[in-house]
């Protein structure tokens, strides 16, 4: 059985933050970073939470992500705004950006946001949600490196690709909050089994041969399971559409993997789209969705997108969260080393 520790959700955000000061990585890039970790570990998902501290770390090394990038912000039309994240971390240039497409958005009913030459950008349904929390419909789309196979086909071409979309409700939360990806299952989450020395279930990855594995050395050197089927395809195609040909950015089968030390920045890239819902339906918005809400809450046992994460962030600010020791030992051992071998 893995042992834990309990952390408080502000000793998790400090670990992370001192952990990347110590990788090189400026205190203007390691704070919205930490902050994201922080809120990925209260919703429950530990795959992207401490457990991605130690890659960034070793990224920063590597020169994988510049740690100490300034992102450059741009507004080449009235409802667009463009950041070049100049290989950095995504997170940062997101935050430039939603400072100005948020009053945008609510200024012109609807605007955009692209970012090039960015780097993995975690949860993206924790980013949405913040558009929410604004009163904003959020749309985000992420592209990764390439591990989706074509239907009929064995070499990956597009990567597991999410999408989110966060929609505003009472109280200021998110009323639903929709974050998946392309393929089965998230690939950090086969990575995590890989660390961990344990099997995946089958229908999450492919060998290398295109037949289904529960090897997770295996399945990352095959090709990651499309949701769907080719349906998981498509969405993968849609997210790279419009996370990378729509904002410049590098194409999956170009991009460099977010794991390991091969190959230099990933520059992949991410798009966003904030809708005020008060101009396109007034005052009609807010009880449409209260009923949509309340048809799926009123069957018992049933849950809605986001019904989980909201449910594990209410027990972490109470209890804290529980790590896993041996990512805390990883990271202390980081830290007090200055290397991660």
């Amino acid at each position: 059985m893995t042992e834990t520790k309990t952390l408080s959700l502000a000793e998790i955000e400090d670990l992370s933050f001192r952990a990347l000061v110590a990788a090189g990585t400026s205190e203007a890039n390691s704070r919205p970073l930490a902050v994201a970790t922080s809120a990925t570990e209260a919703d429950g998902i530990s795959s992207h939470g401490l457990a991605y501290i130690p890659i960034y770390c070793e990224h920063v090394q590597c020169g994988k992500v510049d740690g100490h990038s300034v992102p450059v912000l741009g507004k080449p039309a009235p409802a667009v705004v463009t950041v070049d994240a100049m290989t950095g971390f995504a997170h940062p240039a997101i935050d430039l950006g939603f400072e100005e497409l948020v009053p945008l958005a609510k200024s012109q009913g609807v605007a955009a946001l692209a970012i090039r030459n960015s780097y993995n950008c975690g949860v993206l349904g924790y980013h949405t949600a913040r558009l929410a929390r604004a009163g904003l419909v959020g749309l985000g789309f992420t592209n990764a490196p390439a591990s989706i196979a074509p239907s009929g086909g064995a070499m990956p071409v597009v990567g597991t690709n999410p999408f989110s979309i966060a929609v505003p409700g009472a109280g200021g939360e998110p009323a639903i909050l929709i974050d998946q990806s392309a393929s089965t299952i998230a690939k950090s989450e086969v990575m995590k089994h890989a660390r961990e020395g344990k099997p995946i279930p089958i229908g999450w990855a492919l060998d290398v041969d295109g037949n289904p594995t529960t090897d997770p050395a295996l399945g990352l050197k095959g090709s990651m399971a499309p949701s769907g089927g080719y349906k998981g395809v498509g969405m993968a195609l849609l997210v790279e559409t419009m996370a990378a040909a729509l904002t410049g950015a590098t194409l999956g089968i170009d991009a460099s993997p977010f794991s390991g030390t091969a190959g230099g920045p990933p520059k992949t890239g991410q798009f966003f789209l904030a809708i005020d819902p008060a101009a396109t339906a007034g005052e009609e918005f807010a009880p449409l969705i209260s009923r949509l809400v309340s048809a799926f809450h009123s069957q018992d046992g049933s849950r809605l997108p986001g019904d989980g994460r909201r449910r594990q962030r209410g027990k972490a600010h109470v209890h804290g969260v529980q790590i896993s020791t041996a990512t805390l030992d990883r990271i202390e051992t980081f830290m007090n080393s200055g290397s991660l071998a």
